[in-house]
C-alpha cells in the first residue's frame, strides 16, 4: 500500500511543529523570568494586572506564531532537499459560524 505524500507531511508537520512548539513555550516562559523575574501571569487569575496579562499575551502569541512559521519553512526546505519536490500544499480549514 502507497502511503501519499500529502499524509507523510501531514505526521512529519505534527511531530516536528509539536515538540518545537513544546520547547519554544519553554523558551518564552524562561525569557519572561528572565525579563521580569517572575513567572509567566495567569488570565485567570483576577489579581494578574490586564496590562500584564496582555503583554504576556502578545509576547506568547508572537513566539509561539514566529516558532511556528519558521519550523514550517525550515521543513518545507528539507522536504524539498530530501524528497525531490515542494511540500504537499495543505488546504486551509474553512470554519462556518
Amino acid at each position: 500500500m502507497k502511503v501519499s505524500s500529502k499524509l507523510v507531511w501531514q505526521i512529519y508537520m505534527g511531530v516536528f511543529g509539536a515538540v518545537t512548539t513544546i520547547g519554544a513555550q519553554q523558551a518564552i516562559k524562561r525569557g519572561w523570568k528572565f525579563a521580569t523575574g517572575k513567572e509567566p501571569p495567569s488570565a485567570t487569575d483576577p489579581d494578574t494586572p490586564l496590562t500584564e496579562a496582555a503583554i504576556w499575551a502578545l509576547a506568547s502569541g508572537v513566539g509561539i506564531g514566529l516558532t511556528q512559521f519558521t519550523v514550517t519553512r525550515f521543513a518545507a526546505t528539507r522536504w524539498a532537499k530530501d524528497m525531490g519536490t515542494k511540500a504537499p500544499k495543505i488546504p486551509k480549514i474553512k470554519l462556518k459560524v
